[in-house]
């Protein structure tokens, strides 16, 4: 398991502009964008207890948290993640999931998961299983992505985050969303084993540290 580096800040509007044509002078954009975007769907899951999100809001040291998403309204491809968090260092593992199986998933089909082939997936069902593990809420929002070779750095502007509140028919276009909360913008940085000065200084942002923010826990405010 490769682990991280990871930096969240809130960010202005303005900020946003700002930062935007900086990073478009020395990044590139992800080949895999439209027009320099993309619109992410995210399914989370959580146990009855909600324990990834108290863990998340309560700072625990060492936590995951499973999803399945999926870009651009497409679903021809939708993948499992679970991202896990250790001593400020992230990981994220990742499988590609067919529609029966996010299906199955979905509807609780458990015949179909117990017999998958991939461990990650497998994973969850086990952990749906013991731990009462199910889908809670859907999070949108648009990113805008640049990456940079050296030290494998992405930086990733986020807006636009909406919830499905306790919706779950994560495969619906027409799903209604809301706006989470005050929907902030968030810049994310994350890079492998060094950070070049280069992208360190042009990130810098006047009067923003960095914070945990999580989208799922925002988007955990109406329920």
């Amino acid at each position: 398991m490769n682990f991280r580096h990871e930096w969240k800040h809130e960010i202005s509007y303005s900020d946003m502009v700002t930062l935007r044509s900086r990073l478009s002078a020395i990044m590139k954009r992800d080949i895999h964008t439209v027009n320099g975007k993309y619109e992410v769907r995210s399914l989370y899951f959580d146990n009855p207890s909600d324990k990834a999100l108290r863990e998340k809001i309560d700072g625990v040291n060492c936590r995951e948290k499973f999803r399945i998403r999926y870009y651009n309204e497409d679903t021809k491809f939708i993948q499992l993640e679970k991202k896990s968090k250790v001593n400020g260092l992230c990981s994220k593992i990742q499988t590609e999931l067919t529609l029966e199986e996010v299906n199955a998933i979905i509807k609780g089909k458990n015949n179909i998961l117990a017999e998958s082939q991939k461990p990650l997936l497998l994973e969850l069902y086990i952990k749906s299983r013991t731990h009462g593990l199910q889908p809670r809420t859907i999070v949108d929002y648009t990113r805008e992505p640049f990456i940079y070779a050296p030290g494998n750095v992405r930086v990733t502007l986020d807006y636009n985050i909406r919830t499905g509140i306790n919706r779950t028919d994560f495969l619906n276009p027409d799903c209604v969303t809301i706006l989470a909360g005050n929907s902030p913008i968030i810049m994310e940085v994350k890079w492998d084993g060094f950070l070049p000065s280069v992208i360190r200084d042009i990130v810098q942002v006047p009067n923003t540290h960095t914070g945990a923010f999580s989208k799922y826990a925002l988007c955990r405010i109406y329920g």
